[in-house]
């Protein structure tokens, strides 16, 4: 049996780069943008995104997590389904360091 394999459109795509390349940073922008990226990956684990953080962030950046949430909203899938795992990883070490201390620390 063949396995189908997930599709995601090229503007969706280019949305979650985009927010990865800002998440990558150091600024308010970037920590809601880790945030909003986080959620959709676990946030049970990683925290879960405040909707009024999107008002921190630029037009741009607003309009791609509408992009990618209504993406999410439609395909029952995770990043890792589109090869996001390292970005998303990534992710979690600079905004979740704490997730990776002993837990006797």
């Amino acid at each position: 049996m063949v396995q189908a394999v997930a599709f995601m459109d090229p503007a969706t795509f280019a949305a979650i780069e985009r927010l990865i390349r800002a998440a990558r940073g150091d600024t308010h922008q970037s920590r809601y943008a880790a945030n909003f990226l986080l959620a959709w990956w676990n946030a049970k684990d990683l925290g879960g995104f405040d909707l009024t953080d999107m008002w921190g962030v630029d037009e741009a950046l607003s309009d791609d997590m509408v992009s990618v949430f209504r993406f999410v909203s439609r395909h029952n899938e995770y990043p890792s389904t589109y090869s996001f795992r390292s970005e998303f990883e990534e992710l979690v070490r600079l905004w979740r360091p704490h997730l990776f201390e002993p837990a006797d620390a």
